[in-house]
């Protein structure tokens, strides 16, 4: 699987280290360990992007969980770092805490071999994708400084990263804003015009075949003809783009928040995060089938 990505696996249960090791070994993946948060800490510190991801325990001594995610997102070269954060039961009070503090992967443990892998397998790739999109915003130059009004429409799953790119040149903050396009224009062709729920899109990444399903279903009959549009409008003091799918639109209103019943899900970050970290302000309209996301100039 995995043998050039390394793992630092963070619980003072030595118990629990070695399962962890043995486990991760067992799937390719390079493992270092630490018994406490500061241990870590110093570890990070001298590895700096040495790490692809972090299984970090919750209660420790010295430096708890917590103490150390914090630190990790309020260090510019360790923020982007997937971290899976490790409960000893579906506790909701640690899983808020968790993800207030930026950890959006969980895992029960004693995890089984087959659960590690997905969250594992699933936290890497989506940080493999976001790395993407970066290296390709920081290659870009822009030249559409002059742009004030354009007008969209794509249908796939490449055309949406493509876009997201292009939205993202434009805008004051490409880097951040960039994941938050991209999430947006993802969900407008795979939820919005192909109708793939949440619960199914859980099982088809639990069974590696999400976007096998996405491109059959973009060739249907029902869903052929079907299209995002996106409108970019840029003022003096802002960039608004809104994106329409043709679906029949949606709860937004139960992603709106990172949610401790769905942190042990594949997926579902995607809405959050965007509010949260990516644009000024994040507005559905509608019955859920058009956002709107503004970046202030």
């Amino acid at each position: 699987m995995g043998t050039n990505h390394k793992i630092l696996v963070v619980d003072d249960d030595s118990y629990v280290r070695s399962l962890l090791e043995e486990s991760l070994v067992q799937l390719g993946y390079q493992v270092d360990m630490a018994q406490d948060g500061q241990e870590a800490w110093e570890k990070l510190e001298l590895s700096h992007a040495g790490y692809d991801l972090i299984i970090l325990d919750k209660n420790m001594p010295r430096m708890d969980g917590i103490a150390l995610l914090k630190r990790i997102k309020a260090n510019e070269l360790l923020k982007s770092l997937p971290v899976v954060m490790l409960t000893g039961a579906n506790n909701p009070d640690e899983v808020v805490d968790g993800l207030a503090a930026g950890a959006y992967y969980y895992l029960i443990k004693p995890a089984s071999l087959e659960v590690l892998a997905k969250v594992v397998g699933n936290a890497l790739l989506e940080q493999e994708k976001k790395l993407e999109l970066l290296n390709l915003v920081s290659k870009q130059k822009n030249k559409l400084g002059l742009l004030t009004h354009a007008e969209f429409s794509f249908r796939t799953l490449n055309e949406a990263r493509e876009l997201a790119l292009l939205l993202a040149e434009i805008s004051m903050n490409p880097e951040l804003t960039v994941l938050g396009y991209s999430e947006l224009l993802i969900n407008a062709v795979e939820h919005g015009n192909l109708e793939i729920s949440y619960e199914q899109k859980g099982e088809l990444l639990k069974k590696g075949c999400w976007e096998e399903e996405v491109n059959k279903r973009l060739q249907m009959d029902g869903y052929r003809t079907r299209c995002v549009k996106v409108e970019l409008k840029k003022t003096d003091v802002a960039i608004v783009v809104s994106i329409t799918d043709d679906g029949d639109g949606f709860d937004w209103k139960k992603y709106w928040e990172f949610d401790p019943a769905r942190a042990f899900d594949l997926h579902g970050r995607g809405i959050a995060m965007s509010k949260a970290m990516c644009f000024d302000s994040l507005e559905y309209r509608e019955k859920g089938n058009c956002v709107v996301a503004t970046v202030f100039i």
